[in-house]
């Protein structure tokens, strides 16, 4: 990760920004790794070891951008239809990036957190996730949020089974339940919703990720492969996003 003494944006790149409009929370599904592993000629976990380290510098400048929260779709529901050994090297490079990250991350006051049913996860896996929470909790510089074993349908289905356990034991009324309390919910119930969704390698899908979280995000595709997306294309999104007006539905 770079430092403060190395900026990641020179004062030209920074023209057409306006610092006010920078969204605080980003989405970002990270598409695109296998086939950048295949038009190198390689294995796909290289490919997401290659995508691994775009992660490492897109915090660090949204960092410099002013963005306070970056969700990323780390592993879904979904992904483990995918072959052995392709889940086998992903679980063990999660675990292996996050605590050869660690260090970094506290320097650059990156505070680690994850959403998804992580108790699918190997456990070794877990109690990486969890120390470096532990170890990063203090940092207020920006939020590296990871989706670990996560779906949105699963997200939105496991607050309905909770919000109705609650409105059972009589903590909740009907007409109390508003959208406002179901989001408190969902996974994502600490932050605000996404204001940008950035999606890599040209697809036109969000893939069942943060359904209820991304209603009015705006929508950026863009056509680089994940483990090529650098510091420019965000820059890139995020000045895109702020030339679009947004309308919430009127």
């Amino acid at each position: 990760m770079q430092t403060e003494e190395s900026p990641v944006y020179a004062p030209e790149e920074l023209k057409g920004l306006d610092p006010r409009l920078v969204p605080s929370h980003v989405a970002i599904i990270m598409d695109g790794n296998r086939r950048w592993a295949r038009r190198h000629s390689l294995a796909p976990i290289m490919g997401h070891w290659k995508g691994a380290d775009a992660l490492t510098n897109i915090v660090t400048a949204a960092k410099s951008l002013g963005i306070k929260v970056l969700t990323v779709f780390s592993f879904s529901t979904e992904n483990w239809s995918r072959p052995e050994d392709e889940v086998e090297g992903l679980m063990h490079l999660f675990k292996n990036y996050l605590l050869q990250q660690k260090v970094a991350m506290i320097e650059e006051g990156i505070k680690l957190d994850a959403i998804g049913d992580l108790s699918g996860l190997p456990a070794e896996v877990r109690d990486t996730v969890e120390e470096c929470k532990r170890a990063t909790a203090h940092c207020d510089q920006i939020e590296l949020v990871l989706a670990m074993n996560y779906g949105g349908r699963n997200d939105i289905l496991q607050a309905a089974r909770a919000l109705a356990k609650d409105a059972a034991e009589g903590k909740l009324q009907d007409m109390e339940i508003s959208e406002q309390v179901f989001s408190g919910y969902l996974d994502t119930a600490k932050w605000e919703d996404p204001e940008l969704l950035i999606r890599t390698s040209g697809e036109n899908r969000i893939s069942n990720f943060l359904l209820w979280q991304l209603s009015y995000a705006e929508v950026y595709i863009s056509d680089v492969l994940w483990p090529d997306f650098s510091e420019g294309n965000l820059l890139d999104a995020v000045i895109e996003y702020q030339k679009r007006g947004r309308r919430w539905g009127t």
